[in-house]
């Protein structure tokens, strides 16, 4: 046989194999395992409470965690620091008031830190570091918490303060509907060229939620473009690869804006970040026992993802389930939503810290998930989120309990 024929033999067997590794998980089952709604609440509540707990007294949030070395990361990140805010008012809205309080220092913490871009009386106003850039995400996760704080409580404190921030945000965004991520304080101008798929998503959300608090002010006008960037242009100008990104925030828009009168083009971009969605829950759910299925799902699908990732899944399958019972051409979708919203919450839940080890000190450690030994804010907050979103799944649906898979 000549070096070529083996060669050849090498890589055909060798395509054998991922070939057959490839069928086994394609058809492994999915391990989905029960879950209550009083469960999901649970473990949402757990996770807040691990927020707020480990809390400083400023309002800053314990960023990181090693646990096998017992100690915090020195390290920081406003954009999740607002989302975390956000996270906590999600809660207070469900009816969880005693995290009012740490909800409010989150935010306060924040307020301290926002300036006016210029000195006028239109002035916007942005959420940074003293002498860094300001980000378009921080800023617009900040006007996110806001607005679900005025809905929870009927406070109108901060009703100026969300629209100053509502003008940054709509001083970053261009003529086609995108959003520049950075802004300057040494020019008081955005960075040009310089955008995020994160951001985009989360300042449209913050414009939608605007209109919805203060209709007729125009901020459905700001907002409209922005969706039709989203769902028509962002994946082709980021270069992403497989499109659609899976992107959360857009999925909260889309559900807020969902009465506004969507387009085919926005319904078909539902569509197309569902099965984004639906694919990684798949993906994850059949990570069980097969030496082939283990193998095939790190090499096409990653490492095993932290609840960040997880909680933003179910984050986007809840509000695509929202407005799949609103909008009459997404509603061949439910069915599926559901299954794939639960089978992710119950596997989620499965995973979070309930338990401190013996001599382990329990507060920075129950309520939370690790991967590798280390805890992120972000993930309880998005956790916290998408288990919300479990809930209110399972108390629209009459058994309240996911079916064994």
């Amino acid at each position: 046989m000549t070096p070529t024929s083996r060669r050849l033999l090498g890589s055909l067997g060798a395509w054998v194999l991922v070939l057959a590794a490839l069928r086994v998980s394609l058809l492994a089952p999915e391990a989905c395992t029960p879950i209550t709604a009083d469960e999901a609440r649970a473990a949402a509540v757990l996770s807040a409470q691990w927020i707020v707990d480990n809390q400083a007294s400023d309002g800053e949030y314990l960023y990181q965690y090693l646990r096998d070395d017992a100690r915090a990361v020195d390290d920081y990140n406003l954009v999740r620091h607002a989302g975390t805010t956000m996270s906590l008012y999600q809660l207070v809205e469900a009816g969880e008031d005693r995290f009012l309080p740490g909800a409010d220092l989150g935010l306060a913490w924040m307020l301290e830190r926002s300036y006016p871009t210029d000195s006028g009386p239109s002035a916007g106003l942005a959420f940074r570091d003293a002498t860094s850039s300001a980000r378009l995400g921080a800023s617009a996760l900040l006007l996110v918490s806001m607005a679900h704080r005025r809905a929870a409580t009927g406070d109108t404190t901060h009703d100026d303060t969300m629209r100053a921030v509502g003008r940054f945000i709509a001083g970053q965004q261009r003529s086609d509907g995108s959003m520049l991520s950075d802004w300057s304080p040494r020019t008081s101008k955005p960075v040009e060229g310089v955008t995020s798929l994160y951001f985009t998503g989360e300042a449209l959300w913050g414009l939608a939620l605007l209109h919805r608090e203060f209709p007729g002010e125009g901020w459905d006008a700001l907002a409209r473009p922005t969706l039709d960037y989203i769902a028509t242009a962002r994946d082709l100008d980021e270069d992403v690869f497989p499109a659609p990104w899976p992107d959360q925030w857009a999925a909260y828009s889309l559900q807020e804006m969902g009465d506004w009168g969507l387009s085919d083009d926005h319904i078909d971009y539902a569509e197309r970040i569902a099965a984004q969605f639906g694919t990684m829950v798949r993906w994850e759910a059949q990570q069980t026992s097969t030496v082939a299925t283990l193998w095939l799902g790190a090499l096409l699908h990653g490492p095993e993802p932290s609840a960040a990732g997880q909680g933003t899944w179910l984050e986007g399958l809840g509000m695509l389930w929202e407005l799949s019972l609103r909008d009459e051409r997404l509603g061949h979708l439910q069915d599926d939503l559901e299954e794939r919203l639960l089978c992710s919450a119950a596997r989620l839940a499965g995973h979070q810290v309930t338990e401190a080890r013996p001599g382990e000190d329990p507060t920075p450690v129950v309520g939370a998930w690790f991967t590798d030994g280390e805890t992120r804010v972000d993930h309880q907050q998005h956790a916290l989120s998408g288990l919300l979103f479990a809930e209110r799944v399972l108390r629209h649906t009459p058994s309240g309990e996911t079916d064994e898979s």
